[in-house]
């Protein structure tokens, strides 16, 4: 279990993070939603290192979670909104690059597990491309790929949709919900209600850095009026 405890985060003045707390079990997948700037991306930033945090705790399976080893462990990966991908080296070499520099494997071993994971995501025969030959849907699946290989704990995918054709949200819906079964601790932001209806998960309306309201997807769908202000976002009246 990922425990995120009183979580906050200012800038200057201003507060993006006030007092955030969930609780995450494995194979399960939280979702953070909300309108942009309501502090949902800085959270898996936090959790990934990429931001620092001013109070509050994170950890995993009941063992304080050091965020300024996070990258070291590659206890966390992240899937960030535009990819970050390494636009002059090949898509086989976007995932055996940190297997090789970073976990000193052996370049065969290192192009043995890229090849598993591209086959994976429906890649392989885009091994020797480049990431600019790609579309945006194999973008994100080449992003995800090269995270996985590094085998974390949590995955948390960043606005996973915004880049991406409306039609393909049902198919990132469901690698998201496969990333569960496998088992990972995943946390999702997204302002994306079309993908929220998709998903198996736990809601977290975020507003003005707090979370507002929290309900299971399942009970959503059977009781909308329970959650009003969830119900609210998704109708666009926000």
């Amino acid at each position: 279990m990922l425990k995120i405890d009183h979580v906050t985060k200012r800038y200057d003045s201003k507060t993006i993070l006030n007092d955030v707390s969930l609780h995450v079990n494995k194979g399960e997948i939280a979702v953070l939603l909300g309108a942009s700037g309501v502090g949902k991306s800085t959270l898996l930033r936090i959790l990934n290192n990429l931001e620092t945090v001013d109070t509050g705790s994170f950890s995993l399976n009941g063992v304080p979670l050091d965020l300024k080893s996070v990258n070291q462990t590659h206890t966390v990966g992240f899937v960030f909104q535009n990819f970050n991908l390494f636009e002059h080296i090949s898509v086989e070499e976007n995932i055996t690059l940190a297997l090789e520099k970073v976990l000193k494997k052996s370049k065969k071993e290192s192009q043995a597990i890229a090849m598993q994971l591209l086959e994976h995501y429906g890649l392989a025969d885009k091994a020797k491309a480049y990431p600019a030959d790609l579309s945006g849907g194999q973008k994100q699946r080449l992003a995800l790929a090269r995270t996985l290989a590094l085998k974390p704990k949590v995955v948390c995918l960043d606005e996973p949709t915004s880049a991406l054709d409306p039609l393909l949200t049902a198919y990132v819906a469901n690698i998201i919900q496969e990333l569960a079964k496998e088992g990972y601790i995943v946390l999702v932001a997204t302002h994306d209600t079309s993908l929220l209806e998709r998903l198996q998960c736990t809601i977290y309306l975020m507003k003005h850095g707090k979370i507002v309201e929290t309900a299971q997807s399942k009970d959503i769908a059977h009781n909308p009026k329970a959650y009003p202000q969830i119900k609210n976002f998704i109708a666009g009246t926000h």
